[in-house]
């Protein structure tokens, strides 16, 4: 099975975690934490603020590593680094996804969690 390396952005803010929907592909609809693939000869961290750069144009600090969550979908396996991030500048501009939000603790279990991803949120709770 293909494993596909990505970078995700738990991006904090005032008590809240910053989540996204997906726009496109197998998984349109559902949430999850921004980011994206690593390119050839990049670190995770580079290829995070890469990703959320073309994603998002925000400028982020990146903190520590949270978790790294491996996970089997049906046609790959997922090797996600999850780092904790700030937003450091930026407009926030949605240009591949079709909406975001601010989660607080309370709200997090709100949205529909890709697989991979719902295996963070109990972590991302007790730092909340």
């Amino acid at each position: 099975m293909k494993t596909i390396q990505v970078s995700a952005a738990v991006i904090q803010k005032d008590n809240k975690i910053f989540a996204t929907q997906r726009g496109y592909g197998a998984f349109k609809g559902f949430w999850e934490f921004p980011g994206g693939k690593l390119e050839p000869d990049e670190t995770p961290e580079e290829s995070l603020h890469r990703e959320i750069m073309e994603e998002l144009d925000l400028d982020i600090a990146i903190g520590d590593l949270l978790d790294i969550v491996e996970y089997d979908y049906p046609e790959f396996h997922i090797k996600m680094y999850c780092f904790l991030c700030a937003v450091k500048s930026g407009s926030l501009t949605l240009k591949e996804h079709d909406a975001a939000r601010w989660l607080t603790k309370e709200a997090l279990w709100s949205v529909d969690w890709l697989p991979a991803d719902q295996s963070l949120i109990q972590r991302i709770e007790q730092l909340l």
